[in-house]
């Protein structure tokens, strides 16, 4: 088993290959998302990691960027190779593909533009409550 050296690192990016996102193309999306970065030779500052499912079926393909914290929904093979090259490359996060990003203070916080199902709060499913 290969144990990458990460120092260095700028960006995580997490594929999903849940179910739900195999489905909808998450082998290609995670083929393409590699493709781009060794081909834009940004190896040096991103790792890529394929993750079971997520827990956003309602949004495959899911990927997710961090340190930043932005959570990307429906991508495909076109759209993943532009994350690579507008996100990880240029730092411009594709706005209207973001289900969730980051905020300092709040965590996690679903973005404006979203259409995505909010989904079960994990509070309320810890204490046996229903729907959020």
């Amino acid at each position: 088993m290969t144990t990458w050296n990460l120092i260095g690192m700028k960006h995580h990016v997490l594929i999903c290959n849940g179910g739900s996102c195999m489905r909808k193309g998450g082998e290609e999306v995670t083929l393409a998302i590699r493709e781009e970065i060794a081909m834009l030779e940004l190896d040096g500052i991103v790792h890529t990691t394929r993750t079971r499912c997520n827990g956003r079926c309602q949004d495959a393909c899911v990927v997710i960027v961090y340190p930043e914290g932005v959570w990307y929904n429906g991508v495909t093979p076109e759209k993943a190779r532009e994350l690579v090259r507008r996100h990880l490359r240029d730092g411009e996060w594709l706005e209207e593909t973001i289900t969730y990003r980051y905020e300092e203070k709040q965590g996690l916080m679903m973005t404006k533009q979203s259409n995505a199902p909010l989904g079960i709060s994990k509070l309320c499913k810890a204490t046996g409550g229903t729907k959020a």
